[in-house]
């Protein structure tokens, strides 16, 4: 972790977290952060895995945290659209997810641009699972609609048009293809079965996209690669 200081309105990201928050409780425990301070999760929060009990446990540990979470969609979970408890609510300027029994835990809604502290962010979730069927063969949950949809896309390049392709940062799960770290890349997964259409997507974005810094999760590594950082473990101050 950085050394921050105790200042209020202050955003945060990290990685994919799959329902281990220990390292949100250490940093809350040792920064003193408010509810107007913001971490960012970059999707597999696991806050909406099993749908059920140990969901609400999960939600009741960080709901009783003293900062506003803010998770993007990754694909080895629920989307909350498809949950019945969950609202849109406007928040930053854009829209998000939220439940009323969890006011400071929220999911970004693809497409959406946020205005984090001056700086306009948008967030494009999802992934594919190379997973999938190790989860399947095993009865592990997995969800069709792990990967941005052809409306989200849609919705998303309708958002960007309207900003002359044009923000100041991206958040997002998966990374543009050209960014993928093939170093670590598991072994037993053979690429050429593993569908890279949304990195394909994304890295079309990339190439017309003005922006000034682009963060990612998905892949349980960290790494700098010009404009783009990869988050795992870390916490860091959101800048770009």
């Amino acid at each position: 972790m950085n050394n921050f200081d105790e200042v209020s309105n202050v955003i945060y990201i990290t990685g994919d977290t799959h329902g281990n928050f220990s390292r949100i409780e250490r940093f809350c425990e040792r920064f003193s952060p408010s509810r107007d301070d913001t971490m960012i999760i970059l999707g597999d929060a696991g806050f909406n895995y099993y749908g059920g009990w140990r969901d609400q446990q999960a939600k009741n540990r960080m709901a009783a945290m003293p900062i506003t979470i803010f998770s993007i969609h990754g694909n080895h979970e629920m989307r909350p659209e498809n949950i019945p408890a969950y609202h849109l609510e406007s928040w930053r300027g854009g829209q998000v997810f939220a439940e009323d029994d969890y006011p400071n835990l929220l999911f970004a809604a693809d497409g959406e641009v946020y205005d984090m502290e001056g700086y306009q962010t948008i967030a494009i979730g999802g992934a594919y699972s190379v997973d999938k069927y190790y989860r399947l063969a095993y009865g592990w949950n997995w969800w069709a609609d792990e990967q941005p949809t052809p409306e989200i896309k849609k919705k998303t390049e309708h958002v960007l048009d309207e900003r002359e392709w044009k923000v100041d940062a991206v958040l997002s799960h998966t990374v543009p293809l050209k960014y993928e770290p093939v170093e670590v890349f598991l072994p037993q997964i053979d690429q050429s079965t593993v569908d890279k259409s949304t990195e394909a997507w994304l890295d079309r974005i990339e190439d017309r996209l003005q922006y000034r810094h682009w963060y990612a999760g998905h892949y349980h590594t960290e790494k700098e690669t010009g404009k783009l950082t990869l988050l795992f473990e870390s916490i860091r101050e959101f800048t770009v």
